[in-house]
């Protein structure tokens, strides 16, 4: 089988700052469980709630630094730097440096809203 995506689907991220997620592959944009795929901008100052997910996230930073954080490491990434995430792991995302953050997430299973568990 071979899928054309002509552009993301773009979703809302939670977070107390506006962040862009463009989903080129996942349950949105491609109806693609196994996986999702998806470019995220988020800027400066820019935190969202802690999440316990059904799913591995892998991570690539491609501009700016984020901040990836479990109960016991925080870990600052810097363009070029990747890091996973395993399922049923705390972890929360931010970006407190200048200029934000560019950076690749990949779900596997695929993002879903009923499956990351965010805190309340």
């Amino acid at each position: 089988m071979i899928k054309i995506i002509t552009k993301p689907a773009i979703i809302k991220a939670a977070g107390n700052k506006e962040k862009r997620i463009e989903e080129y592959f996942g349950r949105m944009n491609s109806g693609t469980s196994q996986v999702s795929i998806a470019r995220m901008v988020s800027q400066e100052g820019w935190e969202e709630p802690g999440q316990c997910p059904e799913f591995d996230e892998y991570t690539v930073v491609l501009k700016g630094k984020l901040k990836v954080s479990t109960r016991e490491e925080e870990f600052i990434l810097e363009a070029g730097q990747a890091i996973l995430t395993g399922a049923g792991e705390w972890v929360r995302y931010s970006t407190p440096y200048a200029g934000g953050a560019e950076y690749i997430a990949v779900c596997m299973p695929a993002f879903s809203p009923d499956t990351v568990h965010r805190d309340e």
